[in-house]
């Protein structure tokens, strides 16, 4: 006679456990826009949630251990005039956050590790560049300061955000509405996803589709798409009688899905929050109550359910804590931030062990704080995996660091993007007489600066001892 053998896996009894009551945050007027976003993000530091706001957009950003309930004049990142449809925390600078808004614009903001007296209304830098909204950002894995948005006229750019200027623009490769963009580990390649029902994956700096796969779900409803570790593509979506879809492809032959497994009949996207660590792909559906979890394998059928979290009330959104920021003494997995009406609840994901030490095999080395790249070296086409760290001592993250924007002076001319590696002709027509004033200036300025960063870090350490006194 025989036996079914069930699967071994480390993660067949990982299990959800909401927080307790004291550690959500409360009476948080959570955003009414109808935007397919998760409308919140979270790292080691703090915790942002896209607010209700009138006359404009606006987030709120809190210290992660700010839990309770929030004071209503708790100060705003107020700046963009109309709804604020996205946010996306810096890899690789826990100060750093950019939001796009329905307004065009995206804004990049330095928040201090002090709170704020008032609401912050100066971003560091406004990118300008997009003609109808933007509704989707996503910071590069590994290079420093390279920035993605997708806006509503069907276009894809990629900034460098230390200068302000656009490195590429991807604005003919999708006939319609972008759903969702991802790049893969290393940033070589993004997966996007379109209302045109295609499935892409693109190599940006060549500006060239690689592979694409049309109806990989066939429903109208929007599509989701991630990259797994082996560099398969994991996809959410609908069928053509609207049952929700999951997907799994192989992007070098698009024909035939790798899996394909149906789930229920709910009308709410599904979002997929993948760990790369582990290979488990958590998916949360917007106005669902629960969230269902898959661990991605080499080995039939390939997405195997693992198991669902299921709570009361349903979410309006999501955050997912990336790996550095999560309790590895508690066999933590993964921590999801899961936004009510108005409220901000966690939920831990853990592995049940009885040992205390630190569970090697939970917790590879992870992608770390530190960017592999600078966006000049990227741009020219290289490419490095990301920086690790070990979790083996648990994660300190790093103090207060300054993201500085150097705008390019007009004078320092730089080859349009079709002709970048050419040298222009105006750049050898400046005669060496202006070069050398030019370089003079710059020296003089970049030492007032110097002096200024100076000053400034010694007003925010007196400003620090000053509220630290106070607490």
């Amino acid at each position: 006679m025989s036996r079914r053998v069930v699967r071994q896996s480390k993660f067949r009894h990982v299990f959800g456990q909401a927080a307790k009551a004291d550690q959500a945050y409360e009476d948080i007027r959570v955003s009414r826009v109808t935007w397919d976003s998760s409308f919140c993000a979270v790292n080691p530091k703090f915790l942002a949630i896209i607010m209700e706001a009138g006359g404009g957009g606006a987030f709120i950003v809190l210290p992660l251990a700010k839990t309770g309930r929030v004071d209503k004049n708790y100060p705003l990142v107020t700046g963009h005039t109309a709804p604020v449809l996205d946010i996306d925390w810096c890899p690789h600078n826990d100060n750093v956050i950019a939001s796009a808004s329905d307004d065009t614009t995206i804004m990049v903001w330095q928040i201090p590790d002090y709170t704020p007296m008032r609401n912050i209304t100066e971003p560091i830098i406004t990118l300008e560049g997009h003609s109808k909204r933007v509704g989707i950002l996503s910071w590069h894995p590994t290079a420093r300061n390279v920035l993605l948005s997708a806006g509503g006229d069907n276009v894809i750019i990629i900034w460098n955000v230390g200068t302000g200027e656009v490195l590429l623009s991807l604005d003919d490769m999708h006939p319609d509405v972008i759903h969702s963009v991802c790049w893969n580990s290393n940033g070589s390649l993004l997966a996007t996803t379109c209302k045109d029902k295609t499935l892409r994956i693109i190599d940006p700096r060549k500006s060239q589709v690689v592979a694409e796969r049309f109806a990989a779900h066939e429903g109208m409803r929007p599509m989701r798409a991630v990259f797994t570790r082996q560099g398969h593509i994991f996809t959410t979506g609908f069928t053509r009688m609207s049952q929700r879809e999951l997907g799994l492809w192989d992007p070098n032959n698009f024909e035939e899905p790798v899996a394909l497994q149906e789930m229920d009949t709910s009308n709410g996207v599904l979002l997929p929050f993948y760990d790369p660590d582990s290979g488990i792909v958590y998916l949360c559906g917007k106005g669902d109550s629960s969230i269902r979890y898959f661990e991605i394998t080499d080995e039939p059928p390939f997405v195997h359910y693992l198991n669902t979290f299921s709570s009361k009330e349903p979410q309006r959104g999501m955050g997912f804590m990336p790996k550095r920021g999560l309790d590895v003494s508690k066999c933590e997995i993964a921590r999801f931030y899961k936004l009510h009406e108005r409220k901000c609840e966690p939920i831990i994901m853990t592995v049940p062990r009885k040992s205390d030490l630190f569970q090697d095999d939970l917790y590879p080395d992870t992608p770390g704080p530190e960017p592999a790249l600078e966006a000049d070296e990227w741009l020219s086409g290289q490419d490095a995996e990301p920086v690790l760290i070990s979790l083996r001592d648990g994660y300190v993250p790093p103090k207060h660091r300054e993201l500085r924007v150097t705008k390019r002076n007009i004078l320092d001319v730089r080859p349009p993007a079709g002709s970048r590696h050419s040298q222009s002709a105006s750049d050898a027509s400046l005669s060496q007489h202006t070069l050398e004033t030019l370089l003079e200036e710059i020296k003089a300025l970049r030492e007032q600066v110097q002096a200024q960063d100076r000053r400034i870090t010694a007003l925010e350490n007196m400003l620090c001892e000053l509220v630290d006194g106070t607490d």
